[in-house]
């Protein structure tokens, strides 16, 4: 199985990733708490359009190794850069879902555009998931609070539930099967607890909101207008007004997880947008 190695955060990580394809290379980072594989519906298509297709295990989730400590952006996004400079990657599209999109921002505030030719932010975090005084349409705090609480007393219980949010699941909406939810669960559930909280920490109490300025590349936004986990309004309506040079699409009654829910409509944005 294929890994890279990150030291420089004082101890060696090593990371999972798939490389598949030729062509200009498009690196999908999945969201919280997934690994690469919720990309299974996208990775087909943007190989078949011609590109090269990365995806990788965040570190504590998937394959990859689960550090104790190291869950903060910074560290996150040294993980994306060693993955960028060991495979010499160059006139690379970072794609980032959900949580993902802060590696991708946090990654050209750090170390710059020079490999990167273009972004997408697709039902991402970007840029403030908590609500405040300046940022109403945020989540409130009461809510993180809780997500934090049951995350510390039954992670797994908490797990469970959340997929089913995930994809806006209910009495009479059954967007996806019963078997998408129960992949969903064992592969979260089986990342590491730690992580798990560590990395709910970063995406619930960072604000990119100064860091906007930073993108400069063409950006693509992709956002459902029924996403229960990221509001549309703290996300990406604000990232379309803050990044200057951006493509945006609202998915009509989609929910956090439209990767899955809204695959054809998704993929297709997603190629065209690569291949302007």
């Amino acid at each position: 199985m294929p890994f890279f190695t990150n030291n420089k955060q004082g101890k060696e990580v090593k990371i999972f990733y798939q490389d598949h394809g030729e062509g200009q290379p498009v690196v999908l980072i999945h969201g919280w708490p997934l690994s690469h594989s919720s990309w299974e519906t996208q990775m087909p298509a943007v190989v078949n359009a011609g590109f090269r297709c990365i995806a990788y295990d965040r570190r504590g989730f998937g394959k990859s190794d689960m550090p104790w400590e190291s869950y903060d952006y910074d560290a996150l996004t040294s993980d994306l850069d060693a993955l960028m400079t060991q495979l010499d990657l160059h006139n690379a599209v970072l794609v980032g879902f959900s949580m993902g999109g802060g590696e991708v921002v946090r990654y050209l505030t750090t170390y710059g555009k020079e490999r990167v030719a273009k972004i997408g932010l697709i039902a991402s975090i970007i840029p403030l998931v908590a609500q405040k005084a300046d940022n109403p349409d945020g989540v409130p705090a009461e809510e993180l609070e809780k997500i934090m609480k049951a995350l510390h007393e039954d992670r797994v219980g908490f797990l469970q539930d959340f997929h089913k949010n995930f994809y806006s699941v209910g009495m009479i909406s059954k967007p996806v099967s019963q078997g998408r939810l129960d992949s969903d669960f064992i592969v979260s559930s089986q990342a590491g607890g730690n992580a798990t909280i560590k990395a709910a920490e970063a995406w619930g109490g960072t604000d990119f909101r100064p860091e906007l300025k930073n993108i400069t590349v063409p950006t693509l936004i992709v956002h459902g207008d029924d996403d229960k986990v990221v509001p549309i309004k703290t996300a990406a309506e604000q990232a379309a007004k803050g990044i200057a040079n951006n493509e945006y699409h609202i998915i009509e009654g989609g929910p956090h997880g439209i990767n899955v829910t809204h695959t054809t409509e998704l993929n297709k944005i997603l190629v065209e947008f690569l291949k302007k």
